[in-house]
């Protein structure tokens, strides 16, 4: 896979799955936009790789359009940034739920709305990889908003791919089981809660956020041009077991 010459938006890439995805496509040639709303994040990841930073909280959904237009044209989107509030059903607010939904399936809309805005009127084609998860298609304890927000993500995806194909876009999701990332190990700190879903998966192990970016860069790549709409499980085997 030769990125030379593409321009990559990257989200989430101060952190975890974002940032491993964002390096490894730097190290693999690619120009990218690494968007984050951490300040601290960015800094060291410039440090780390040559990038465009954007900085800015995708919760503030108003300003999507105005923050990414500067930063048009890409050849590729990855929606990696995402965010949870561990609830149980029964405690769940509204105000923690739509706080949650925007971030993980409103903002990856409208920001490849801009996009995909662009490219049609270039008359460009162009690919998305949205990182979704697991959590989409199964029911985890005190995970209302997260699994609802990233079931609706993976039904956007294909639509998208269904409405865009024609124009040459492509569009797919990765769905990770747990991965080690920081929002990850709170997530799954507790063993009580972590080693029954790990015994689960053939593989016997959790994932690292490399292992994620790989997948991501295949959808991304040629070699990939007739992969869309899918939602690929990167799980070690959890989804068949």
């Amino acid at each position: 896979m030769d990125w030379t010459g593409k321009r990559v938006l990257v989200t989430g890439a101060g952190k975890g799955i974002g940032r491993a995805t964002a390096v490894m496509l730097a190290q693999r040639g690619a120009s990218v936009v690494a968007l984050t709303r951490n300040p601290d994040d960015l800094q060291s990841l410039q440090q780390e790789m040559k990038c465009e930073p954007i900085c800015m909280d995708l919760a503030n959904l108003d300003r999507i359009g105005e923050e990414v237009a500067s930063a048009l044209p890409v050849d590729m989107l990855v929606n990696c940034a995402g965010t949870t509030i561990l609830q149980s059903f029964i405690s769940s607010t509204v105000e923690d739920f739509t706080h949650v939904l925007n971030v993980n399936t409103v903002a990856p809309m409208v920001l490849a709305q801009v996009i995909v805005r662009d490219w049609l009127s270039r008359g460009l084609k162009g690919a998305i990889v949205n990182v979704s998860s697991d959590a989409a298609r199964r029911g985890l304890a005190n995970h209302t908003a997260y699994c609802s927000s990233k079931a609706a993500l993976d039904a956007i995806t294909r639509v998208m791919a269904v409405e865009l194909g024609s124009a040459g876009i492509r569009v797919n999701s990765v769905n990770p089981t747990v991965t080690l990332t920081p929002m990850g190990e709170l997530a799954w700190s507790d063993p009580l809660k972590a080693d029954p879903v790990k015994a689960r998966i053939p593989l016997e192990r959790f994932l690292s956020p490399n292992e994620v970016a790989e997948a991501i860069l295949f959808l991304l790549s040629d070699e990939a041009s007739m992969v869309t709409g899918i939602s690929l499980p990167v799980d070690g085997g959890l989804a068949v077991s």
